[in-house]
C-alpha cells in the first residue's frame, strides 16, 4: 500500500536517516519507536507528504488515503462541536448535493430514450453507490458514537468549539480523522489528551479498523493492545520486528547484546591493526603489510552501538521526612464553579504510605481535587484537613512554579541538590532528556515539554513526604517514565497520581479513586483491578437497563418469566458461591504450605535453593488466588444486590 524506498534526510552535515526502506501493507498495525529525536515524527510527515526527503521516495497506491494526526494542531473557533465534526463528511455532503441535483434534473426531463438521460441515470447510480460506501446512511449515528467514545457528552454537541480546552480540541480533530476512514492512520501520540476510558475505546476502534495504522506512542499498554509489528529507528537505521512492543523489547535486548559483542570484537581488531601500523610504519620490509592493514581499516564498516538505556539509572526521591499517620482527611467535599458542580460527597482518608491514583473522564474533577489538596483551591462544601508535618511536592503540567527563567537547566537543579547527588546531576538531566548543550539552556527559552521535565527532575531532589503529580508522564519517553516509575515505587512517602497511563500506574498504586458522574468512589486495589471492576459494573448497569426497558413487553407473561428469572438467578448465585468457596479452600491450603515453610526456614542451618524457589512460587500462587477471590467475591456481591 505504501512503500518507503531508500529515504535519506540530512540537515547540514548531519544525517537523520540513511537510506531506510520498509513497506506498510493493508490492515497492518505498526508501532514506530525510538529515542526522542530519532526521527519518528519526521517519518510520519514524510509519508503524509508534509516534508520532502533529501533523497529516496515514498510511493502510495492510487486509491490510498492518509489520515494524519500530529501532536498539535488548530481547531476552528467559529462553529459547534457537532458542525465541526461533521466536516469529516465533506465528500458525503458533496455527494448528497449532487444526488439531489441529479434527482431533480431527471424528474424534470421527459426524453427517457435519449443518451443524455441514460448518462444522468448512470451518474446518479454511481453517486448513490459512492455515498453508501462512504457511510452516508449512518453518518449521524457514526458521529454520535465516535464523539461519545472519545468522552464528549450529548449535551455538549451544540457547544461552541472555542469553549473547549486544548486537549478536548485535539479530540475533535481525532474524531474527524476517525470518521474520514482513511486507508491508513498516521497517529503521533494519540493518547496524550485522552482519559483511560477513551484510550480503551480507541484501542478497540483501531484493532477492528479495516485500514492500516502507523502510530507513535510512549504508552506501552496502548502499543501492546493495538500493534502487531514494531519498527525501531536507531542511529539513522531501522530495525523491523513482526511482533508487538513487549516482545520487541526482549528481541531488542538480544540484538543489542549481539551488536555489543560484534562492536567489541571490531574494536579489538582495530586496536591491533593500529598497533601493527604504528610499530612497523617505518620498516621497509613490512611496508606491504602496513599498507594492507591501512586499506583494511579504510574499508572497514564501523559498527555503531546506541547509547545504553538510561532506565537502569538508580535515581531515587530523597527519604520522606517524618509525618503523622493521617496525611489528609477529606470530609463530604464538593466543588462548584458558579452553577457548574464538578463533584460532591468526596469522603475518604489518605494514610501515610498510600499510593493513590485519581482517574476518570477529563473534566470530572481530578485536577481540581489535586489543587484543593495543595490549598490552591478551596472546597465549595465540606473540608480537607492536611495532617501533621506533611510536606507537599506538587507537579502539574505548565505549572507557574518558582523556577527562575534566567537560570540555566543545570543551575536549576544545582541550587536545590544536597549531598552526593550533586555529582550525578548530569545523569539525572540525561534521564529526563537534557543532553549536551541542552543543560546550558536558560529556563525561559524551554518548550512546554522541556519545562515540565525539568520541573519533575527538580522535584526528585527535594525532600517531601506527600507527592501530588498531575499527568507526570506527558512529554516523557519510555526510559524517563521507567526511571520515574521505579523512583515512585521505592519512595517511602505518600503519592497521589493523576494519570491515564495504565502501564505506568500498574505496580505503583494500591488504591484508585474514580471521579465519575459528579461523585468520587474508592476502589482498593491496583489500576487493572479497578478496570476489571468497572467493566463488571458497566455490564451490570446494562443488564439493569435492559430489564427496565423490556418490562413493558413482558407484562403479559410476567408470572412465568419472573419464576424463570428467579431460577436462573438462584443458579447463578449457587455457581458464584461455590466458586468463592473453592477459592477460599485453595487459599487455606496454600497458607498451610507457606506456614510449614516458614517454620522450616526458622530453624534451617543451610540454604536450599530449590526450597526457596518452591516457597516463592507458593507466594505468587497465593497473591493470584487472593486476586481471584476478590474478583469472585465482587461478582457475587453485585449479583446479590
Amino acid at each position: 500500500m505504501i512503500s518507503v524506498d531508500n529515504l535519506t534526510v540530512s540537515f547540514g552535515g548531519w544525517t537523520l536517516f540513511d537510506e531506510i526502506s520498509f513497506l506498510v501493507n493493508e490492515k497492518e498495525r505498526i508501532g514506530l519507536v525510538g529515542k526522542n529525536g530519532a526521527g519518528k515524527t519526521t517519518i510520519l510527515k514524510l509519508i503524509a507528504g508534509l516534508q520532502q526527503p533529501t533523497s529516496g521516495a515514498v510511493t502510495k497506491n492510487a486509491d490510498c488515503t492518509i489520515g494524519y494526526l500530529p501532536q498539535q494542531m488548530q481547531v476552528a473557533d467559529t462553529t459547534t462541536l457537532l458542525a465541526e465534526t461533521a466536516k469529516a463528511f465533506e465528500e458525503v455532503l458533496a455527494l448528497e448535493a449532487e444526488i439531489e441535483r441529479l434527482t431533480a434534473e431527471i424528474a424534470s426531463r421527459t426524453d427517457y430514450e435519449s443518451e443524455e438521460y441514460e448518462k444522468l441515470l448512470h451518474r446518479l447510480n454511481d453517486a448513490n453507490d459512492h455515498y453508501h460506501i462512504l457511510g452516508g446512511d449512518t453518518r449521524d449515528a457514526d458521529i454520535e458514537k465516535t464523539l461519545l467514545g472519545l468522552g464528549f457528552r450529548r449535551e455538549e454537541f451544540d457547544k461552541p468549539t472555542r469553549e473547549f480546552s486544548g486537549g478536548w480540541r485535539m479530540r475533535i480533530e481525532l474524531a474527524k480523522l476517525l470518521l474520514r476512514r482513511p486507508s491508513i492512520f498516521l497517529l503521533d501520540e494519540p493518547t496524550n489528551h485522552l482519559d483511560i476510558e477513551s484510550i480503551q475505546w480507541l484501542e478497540e476502534y483501531l484493532k477492528n479498523y479495516n485500514g492500516a495504522v502507523l502510530l507513535i506512542s510512549h504508552d506501552r499498554a496502548f502499543l501492546d493492545n493495538v500493534t502487531t509489528r514494531t519498527i525501531e529507528l536507531s542511529l539513522g537505521k531501522i530495525y523491523d520486528y513482526k511482533v508487538s512492543y513487549s516482545h520487541f523489547v526482549q528481541l531488542r535486548a538480544e540484538r543489542r547484546a549481539q551488536q555489543l559483542a560484534a562492536y567489541q570484537n571490531q574494536q579489538r581488531l582495530i586496536e591491533k591493526s593500529e598497533e601493527f601500523i604504528e610499530k612497523f610504519r617505518y620498516k621497509p620490509t613490512k611496508s606491504n603489510q602496513v599498507q594492507s592493514r591501512i586499506k583494511q581499516l579504510d574499508r572497514l564498516e564501523r559498527i555503531e552501538v546506541e547509547e545504553e538505556d538510561l532506565a537502569t539509572l538508580n535515581i531515587k526521591f530523597p527519604p520522606a521526612p517524618r509525618s503523622g499517620q493521617i496525611v489528609a482527611e477529606v470530609k463530604e467535599v464538593g466543588k462548584a464553579f458558579g452553577d457548574h458542580r464538578v463533584f460532591a460527597g468526596a469522603e475518604f482518608t489518605i494514610h501515610k504510605g498510600d499510593k493513590i491514583a485519581l482517574v476518570g473522564r477529563n473534566g470530572e474533577g481530578k485536577t481540581t481535587f489535586a489543587r484543593m489538596l495543595i490549598g490552591e483551591l478551596e472546597p465549595t462544601e465540606g473540608s480537607i484537613k492536611i495532617g501533621a508535618n506533611v510536606s507537599i511536592g506538587y507537579y502539574a503540567q505548565n505549572q507557574d512554579d518558582l523556577m527562575n527563567g534566567d537560570f540555566t537547566v543545570y543551575d536549576t537543579l544545582d541550587r536545590v541538590a544536597v549531598g552526593d547527588i550533586r555529582t550525578r546531576l548530569r545523569d539525572i538531566l540525561g534521564a529526563f532528556l537534557f543532553r549536551g548543550e541542552d543543560i546550558d539552556k536558560k529556563v525561559k527559552v524551554l518548550s512546554g515539554g522541556e519545562h515540565s521535565r525539568l520541573a519533575m527532575a527538580r522535584m526528585m531532589l527535594e525532600p517531601h513526604n506527600l507527592l501530588i503529580l498531575d499527568e507526570p508522564t506527558n512529554h516523557m519517553d519510555m526510559r524517563s517514565k521507567d526511571i520515574l516509575k521505579t523512583a515512585l515505587q521505592k519512595f517511602d512517602g505518600t503519592v497521589v497520581l493523576v494519570s491515564h497511563d495504565r502501564e505506568f500506574l500498574d505496580g505503583i498504586v494500591d488504591k484508585v479513586y474514580e471521579f465519575r458522574d459528579g461523585g468520587v468512589r474508592e476502589y482498593l486495589g491496583g489500576i487493572y483491578y479497578f478496570l476489571e471492576k468497572r467493566k463488571l459494573e458497566n455490564l451490570h448497569e446494562i443488564e439493569r437497563k435492559a430489564v427496565v426497558q423490556s418490562a413493558a413487553k413482558q407484562e403479559a407473561s410476567q408470572g412465568k418469566l419472573s419464576y424463570e428469572q428467579k431460577r436462573e438467578q438462584e443458579k447463578l448465585l449457587r455457581k458464584l458461591r461455590k466458586s468463592v468457596a473453592q477459592i477460599e479452600e485453595q487459599i487455606a491450603e496454600v497458607e498451610k504450605k507457606i506456614a510449614a515453610f516458614d517454620e522450616r526456614f526458622a530453624t534451617a542451618t543451610e540454604y536450599n535453593a530449590d526450597e526457596y524457589k518452591e516457597y516463592d512460587e507458593l507466594k505468587r500462587q497465593y497473591d493470584h488466588l487472593i486476586h481471584e477471590w476478590e474478583k469472585a467475591s465482587y461478582e457475587l456481591e453485585i449479583s446479590e444486590e
